[in-house]
């Protein structure tokens, strides 16, 4: 993927806190302690953090209490400055922005979703939609309108004159998430935004966004510490410890292949069969023989389970979505992923 693909960058990012911060900018390096930092009374938040997003890509920021995630998600929003390194969106230098740049890059460009909805308790569903395009200017018609689309998206539609106090917490939650859209922005920052929901509701409120993701292209970046809701919703995954990425990948390749003890603490009690897909498991055909139907690469092995254990070919083919066949199961391995290795 080109740089060009690219919406949002960063270079060797430090989020530093402490007496004097600013004295380290330009002296911090990826060799640079805990203890060193320590010792002159600071602490890294965020520590020399790389990493591309590319455009309508997904990618979830994972990490314990205090890994420096939601640090991070301010930092590229430049809601709080960095310390150290460089972060652009779309091409612009961040740090050599003026407020007054921000503030209309944040308004036409960015959507943001926090842990606490943040509704303005005085004001309807529909007024709390309407109300960033009240801030930008926009005509009562006009943003009225789109707040009333945005409410009708999130399923909303009806509960346009209920005031916050009259709606339950996911309902609440699908008010932050469409006022976060009024402003159709090309990158959408959720930090947490289903934590304090009970666990059907916020099952449900996945289901929701997944829809929603699926039908609006946005590049989204998306914090949590719920690993299971991570592997569901990303098309890549970045897991953070102590400030610094200890892997950023696929879901699948994060299962397959933990990088460091820490990541495979995360995988370890992870249903492999519903994270990788049967392409991930395809060997070359290399002039085998292939006979009988095909397996759809896209699907995991645990949607394809019924038919690989139907199945007695001891290789079975993997199509695309053209039908054409790009490679073979060995039937064993994705046995031993669904079922566990035989003793």
């Amino acid at each position: 993927m080109g740089q060009n693909d690219n919406v949002i960058s960063c270079k060797n990012v430090w989020k530093v806190f402490g007496d004097h911060p600013e004295r380290l900018t330009g002296h911090l390096k990826p060799e640079t302690t805990s203890e060193e930092l320590r010792a002159t009374g600071h602490v890294a938040a965020v520590r020399n953090v790389s990493l591309d997003i590319a455009r309508g890509e997904m990618l979830v920021v994972m990490g314990l209490s205090g890994s420096g995630k939601s640090t991070l998600i301010r930092c590229l929003a430049r809601l709080i400055d960095i310390t150290d390194g460089a972060i652009t969106v779309e091409g612009r230098d961040l740090g050599t922005m003026t407020e007054t740049e921000l503030i209309d890059l944040r308004r036409r460009k960015m959507g943001m979703v926090f842990q606490s909805f943040g509704l303005l308790p005085h004001r309807t569903a529909l007024e709390n939609v309407a109300f960033p395009l009240e801030m930008r200017g926009q005509d009562r018609i006009s943003r009225i309108a789109r707040a009333s689309e945005m409410l009708n998206l999130v399923g909303l539609g009806g509960r346009e004159g209920y005031f916050p106090r009259e709606l339950s917490g996911g309902q609440q939650q699908r008010v932050g998430i469409a006022r976060s859209l009024a402003v159709e922005p090309d990158i959408w920052f959720l930090d947490e935004p289903f934590s304090a929901l009970d666990p059907l509701i916020r099952r449900e409120m996945q289901d929701e966004f997944l829809r929603l993701k699926g039908m609006l292209a946005k590049t989204i970046v998306f914090i949590t510490h719920d690993f299971d809701e991570a592997l569901r919703l990303a098309d890549r995954i970045a897991i953070m410890k102590d400030g610094a990425i200890e892997q950023i990948d696929t879901p699948e390749r994060i299962v397959m292949a933990p990088a460091t003890p820490y990541v495979a603490k995360f995988t370890s009690a992870v249903d492999r069969a519903r994270v990788v897909h049967a392409g991930a498991l395809a060997l070359a055909v290399e002039g085998r023989a292939i006979d009988g139907p095909a397996l759809p690469a896209i699907e995991t092995l645990h949607a394809l389970a019924r038919r690989i254990l139907q199945d007695d070919r001891a290789l079975i083919p993997v199509a695309g979505r053209d039908g054409v066949v790009t490679g073979l199961i060995d039937r064993a391995a994705a046995l031993d992923l669904l079922l566990g290795p035989a003793a």
